[in-house]
């Protein structure tokens, strides 16, 4: 049978329409963290050197077509529920595609959900967290599990009561995707139920019950969303006579038969296609209490804090995606007459989003240090307030990068075969997930109050880089004016968050980044903020940016 568009007879016949040309190849075959010289100097700065060997693999499967294509069809064949059988039992399960399963294997066996925990020390929240930067890079929806297993750990440790099989479960780096009890497998994964309709982000809003039942209780209500379904257990929040307390909820009761949990729908989302969101009812379901009664959001902080971390650095890997597909694009297509990454005014716009995507890095490792001296009280408090602005401002800047990279592209970058398409769908989420923005600036603002050796540790830090760059100190200076009107401080939350997150960036560029980007943020965020990207001050050494960015083009 003759291939259209290929016959040498149609070509013949005059029946060729045109030839394909100045269309860039497709970027893969290529080290992604090799060519990526900001983490590599995180990497260094974090103490997780030893873990380059490792990176250099990771980066490899990132720009290898196999790993790629895998990110491209988890999103094509999103994960479809089963409520029951073909003979009217409950199932309450959730069927994926191999291609997701394949990247849960791969994350678990690298120990992003649990390594820091397993085997502790020095960079090993540093090498986690640029193995996790690497590979939601690749796809997002896969790390939701991955998050919240690893956000669980702390608080599961805590649990004296606990059986040990849970947490030497979830430690494990063996992918079990079967559908049993806890006690028969091999490898786990934890799910958060969190949300009900009526309180969203307002937890204690929440109305689903837990009753006392010999040495468990027994949970009665809704949730809007809970994240994963298939995890072996969740953290969820309900009721009892003391107030708002924290349970594990198994899928699978320790009888061995499955536990109330009844899944009603899968949540049909924008983006985040791969991963599954469900909402579901709990009957009776037997849940754990986890620490004391009536201390639910004291209880599971730390989880939440972990989460957002998480959060702010899939954001970063976004961004970085994002400009590295759009700086190849611009490598090799052509237009009125030149390479468009000789032009002027996309250097302008490209070295923009460069600036941008290090800086999120920035700040997104720096958290990661900070997790490795938990020991250290003043780590403890950089990582309370670091978190809140990181989620609030890398999370919200993400949706508007992907955009500018996305245009680059033009048309092409609009569509599903590109990434940035996805990467563009995907933005939104973790703004969303884990508080919205105004939940984060109101808790950094609170966080002053709650411990005011927050508010210090955050300002020295800051003055690390006084003296070295004027208009940074009078921006730290401006901020701590600003911080002591209280009678404004709610209202002007977000610019408060703003104003820290943005000069906590400029610190740490100029301290850990290239001196180059430095001065280009300085300029561009804190001395004359610009509104849309390309708009950096004349003089910035955009081709240098650029080619800092990604090697492969310098």
């Amino acid at each position: 049978m003759a291939q259209h568009g290929s016959d040498d007879s149609l070509k013949g016949l005059g029946a060729e329409t045109h030839e394909v040309f100045n269309v860039p190849p497709a970027l893969e075959g290529y080290d992604a963290y090799r060519e990526d010289v900001a983490l590599q100097e995180a990497v260094k700065a974090g103490g997780a050197l030893a873990s380059e060997h490792e990176l250099h693999r990771q980066g490899c499967d990132l720009g290898s077509p196999e790993w790629i294509q895998l990110g491209f069809d988890a999103n094509a064949h999103p994960p479809e529920l089963q409520t029951h059988d073909r003979w009217g039992h409950r199932l309450d399960r959730v069927r994926y595609h191999e291609s997701y399963h394949r990247l849960m294997r791969k994350a678990i066996g690298l120990g992003l959900h649990s390594s820091p925990w397993r085997v502790p020390g020095e960079g090993a929240h540093v090498r986690r967290a640029a193995l996790v930067y690497l590979q939601t890079q690749l796809e997002q929806g896969h790390g939701c599990p991955i998050t919240m297993t690893f956000a669980c750990v702390p608080v599961l440790q805590a649990q004296s009561t606990l059986p040990p099989a849970w947490l030497s479960g979830i430690l494990s780096q063996e992918y079990d995707s079967s559908d049993r009890p806890y006690r028969d497998k091999c490898g786990l994964t934890i799910g958060m139920a969190m949300t009900e309709k009526q309180g969203g982000s307002d937890v204690r809003a929440n109305t689903t019950r837990a009753k006392p039942e010999g040495d468990h209780y027994r949970l009665t209500g809704h949730k809007f969303f809970m994240s994963a379904p298939n995890s072996d257990a969740f953290l969820t929040l309900a009721q009892t006579e003391a107030g708002l307390s924290c349970f594990l909820v198994p899928r699978w009761r320790d009888s061995g038969d499955k536990n109330a949990l009844l899944l009603q729908r899968l949540k049909d989302k924008m983006g985040n296609l791969s991963n599954a969101s469900s909402e579901v009812e709990l009957r009776a379901a037997e849940g754990y209490l986890l620490g004391e009664q009536g201390r639910g959001v004291a209880t599971i902080i730390e989880m939440v804090a972990l989460t957002r971390f998480d959060c702010t650095l899939a954001s970063a890997a976004a961004m970085r995606q994002a400009v590295v597909q759009a700086i190849h694009h611009c490598a090799h297509r052509r237009a009125f007459g030149q390479a468009l990454i000789r032009q002027p005014l996309m250097q302008n716009v490209l070295a923009d989003l460069v600036v941008e995507s290090d800086a999120a890095l920035a700040l997104a490792m720096r958290l990661a240090r900070a997790l490795d001296h938990p020991d250290d009280p003043d780590e403890r408090a950089l990582l309370r307030i670091g978190t809140a602005l990181g989620k609030y401002w890398v999370c919200k800047r993400v949706a508007g990068h992907n955009v500018e990279a996305m245009e680059c592209l033009g048309g092409s970058g609009v569509m599903n075969e590109f990434m940035t398409a996805r990467l563009y769908r995907e933005a939104p989420i973790n703004a969303i997930w884990e508080g919205s923005g105004n939940i984060q600036c109101l808790d950094s603002l609170r966080s002053f109050e709650k411990q005011p050796e927050v508010r210090a540790v955050l300002m020295a830090e800051l003055r690390r880089t006084k003296g070295v760059d004027a208009r940074l100190d009078a921006h730290v200076q401006y901020l701590e004016t600003a911080l002591d009107d209280r009678e404004a401080q709610e209202y002007q939350a977000r610019h408060l968050a703003e104003s820290m997150a943005l000069a906590l960036q400029a610190s740490l560029l100029l301290r850990h980044g290239d001196s180059r980007v430095a001065e280009a943020f300085i300029a561009s965020r804190i001395e004359r903020p610009h509104g849309l990207y390309g708009n950096l001050p004349k003089g910035t050494p955009t081709r240098e940016i650029i080619a800092r960015a990604l090697p492969m083009y310098g």
